[in-house]
């Protein structure tokens, strides 16, 4: 946690000002007994009316002083803390946003949105409690301690034994909690998976009337993080009545202890007030100290899961000597590419080399899981090959700057995704910059304007999260109009035609052919429709190219592409 509070720079100034404050605080709670103790023995003996008021009014006025200064030293502490929120989750957001496919199927989408929002409120309220009573308790332990000492120090003896067993009880249930406390967050990930998947997967769960299952997955995480939350609230909450325990011991031992000192003539009565009070002040510094023993534990446990979040690397970097691809425009060239995800047995594809140049369309076609995604995944270098190269304008990808590529390729991911907004907004989301005659005449091209204009609000229609409020076919063709507003060297559309009906699905190809005719297109497809007319056809078959060519030479050469035709055109298209 204390690599964390490095963060914390941009605040040394308020931190400075809590812990002056802190101080004059500490110096007032410190040095009111002291004026009680005074006024009991010289005022209240001698029967001074005048000095009692006047010590009297003196104390209020340290007493109002040390008001305030807790009052500013929690506002700056406060302001510090969220503050250091603040700049964490701007770091692991920006960390996470760095990060290759790779680092995210490792981490998992559920655990890094706890880490960015539970763990980091853990690290802020600790903070804020570390710079005021981490500060203020051990000053007013020792200065408790030195001025019961000037007071009297055979009474001071009581501590001696109040102390060790005090810390002794704080450290067992520290002990006893912490390895609870980090369950805490694993558990907090668990509910928060079974949480999303529910919400955003509760189509697929009514419909298949699995809704008592899904309740009674989140009953077992439920329970399961709330049986952890009593385990430690068992333990904690012994915590309270043993100190109070120990302090009530404590307060009877010097009540009587002292009593027989004033018996004796050993002690005065101010001096023994003081030394209560002091007592007091010394278990209630010791009382706060328990209190970040049972927040410690769990914000160091989070500090520990945020750590993780910045200290991992991203797989996918700019190098060190960036090279620009300007000679060149819109060529794509594989040299016997090589590619396996992390832990597979075989690799998802092997050998894989061809090139593309403007003015083609390249579709690439092949069985469920033969790696045609993963294929045009490497072009944006979502991910990194295992050997061979992929050229980008004669320019290996690696040595590009990750944002020059992209910016020259076109994207259409196969599952649609849509952002919260207007149509106009995630049309936009492909060009800042683009005007509203662009963004109608993308929508026009990707077959989209038809169904806009049916929209009460047109363009300014509002998108729910994930688009849920339109079809699957209209999704994919914002998805398109996203890309072609861009106008890309590199167009990719990975099965972004699935949904459509074939009317549209032609109607959308001639319609891509004059708007792509200077730019080079990739089409990953199951239809056999969608990708007979390409210039050239790539057949995969478990990562290796099985056969490439145009429609009519596959069929004659390729086994595997002929029963993909024989499986989706009768005799008569065929022939």
């Amino acid at each position: 946690m204390i690599r964390l509070f490095k963060f914390l720079k941009p605040f040394k100034v308020f931190i400075a000002c809590v812990l002056v404050l802190v101080f004059f605080q500490t110096l007032a709670d410190l040095y009111l007994p002291t004026l009680m103790s005074d006024i009991v023995d010289k005022g209240i003996m001698k029967g001074d009316t005048n000095y009692i008021w006047k010590m009297g009014g003196f104390m209020l006025l340290i007493a109002a002083g040390g008001t305030i200064c807790a009052i500013i030293a929690t506002f700056l502490s406060s302001k510090a803390a969220m503050g250091l929120g603040t700049i964490l989750r701007s770091k692991v957001f920006n960390r996470v946003e760095s990060y290759s496919l790779h680092e995210f199927d490792k981490l998992g989408t559920s655990t890094l949105i706890t880490r960015t929002t539970n763990d980091i409120t853990q690290i802020q309220t600790v903070t804020m409690i570390i710079m005021r009573m981490m500060v203020s308790a051990p000053m007013m332990a020792i200065g408790g301690i030195v001025l019961a000492f000037l007071k009297d120090k055979y009474l001071t003896l009581v501590f001696a034994v109040a102390i060790p067993v005090l810390a002794g009880a704080i450290t067992l249930l520290a002990i006893k909690g912490m390895p609870l406390f980090k369950l805490m967050q694993v558990k907090l990930d668990k509910i928060n998976l079974v949480l999303r998947e529910n919400l955003t997967g509760i189509r697929v769960v009514r419909a298949f009337n699995r809704i008592d299952h899904e309740q009674a997955r989140f009953e077992e995480a439920n329970i399961d993080l709330t049986n952890n939350y009593i385990k430690v609230n068992r333990i904690m909450a012994f915590l309270m009545p043993a100190l109070m325990l120990i302090m009530n011991i404590t307060s009877v031992a010097i009540l009587w202890f002292g009593s027989l000192r004033i018996d004796n003539g050993d002690m005065q009565m101010g001096a023994l007030i003081a030394f209560t009070q002091y007592a007091m002040q010394i278990m209630y510094s010791m009382l706060m100290v328990s209190m970040m023993f049972i927040m410690v534990p769990r914000a160091q446990a989070a500090a520990v899961r945020i750590n993780e979040v910045l200290d991992t690397t991203p797989g996918i970097s700019d190098a060190a000597e960036i090279k620009e691809a300007n000679e060149k425009r819109g060529f794509l060239e594989f040299k016997n590419v090589t590619f396996s995800y992390h832990g597979a047995e075989q690799p998802a594809l092997s050998n894989i080399t061809f090139s593309a140049k403007p003015g083609e369309v390249t579709a690439i076609i092949g069985g469920t899981g033969s790696g045609k995604s993963t294929l045009v995944n490497l072009i944006p270098r979502f991910y990194d090959v295992d050997s061979g190269s992929v050229l980008v304008d004669g320019v290996d990808v690696r040595e590009m700057l990750q944002e020059a590529l992209r910016s020259k390729i076109g994207f259409v991911p196969q599952k649609a995704v849509l952002f919260s907004g207007t149509i106009a907004h995630n049309i936009r989301y492909g060009k800042v910059e683009a005007t509203d005659e662009e963004i109608r005449h993308a929508a026009e091209v990707a077959q989209a304007k038809e169904f806009i204009s049916e929209m009460s609000s047109g363009f300014e229609h509002e998108i729910a999260q994930g688009g849920i409020n339109i079809s699957g076919g209209q999704k994919q063709r914002l998805s398109i109009a996203r890309v072609l507003v861009r106008k890309p060297e590199i167009y990719i559309f990975d099965d972004s035609f699935s949904a459509l009906d074939f009317k549209t699905d032609a109607k959308l190809r001639a319609a891509l052919k004059n708007e792509t005719a200077d730019a080079t297109v990739l089409i990953v497809a199951q239809r056999v429709g969608t990708v007979m007319d390409a210039d050239r056809i790539i057949v995969l078959d478990e990562g290796q190219i099985a056969g490439m060519g145009t429609h009519r030479e596959l069929l004659n050469s390729c086994e595997v592409y002929r029963e993909i035709v024989s499986s989706q055109l009768s005799e008569e298209e065929l022939a």
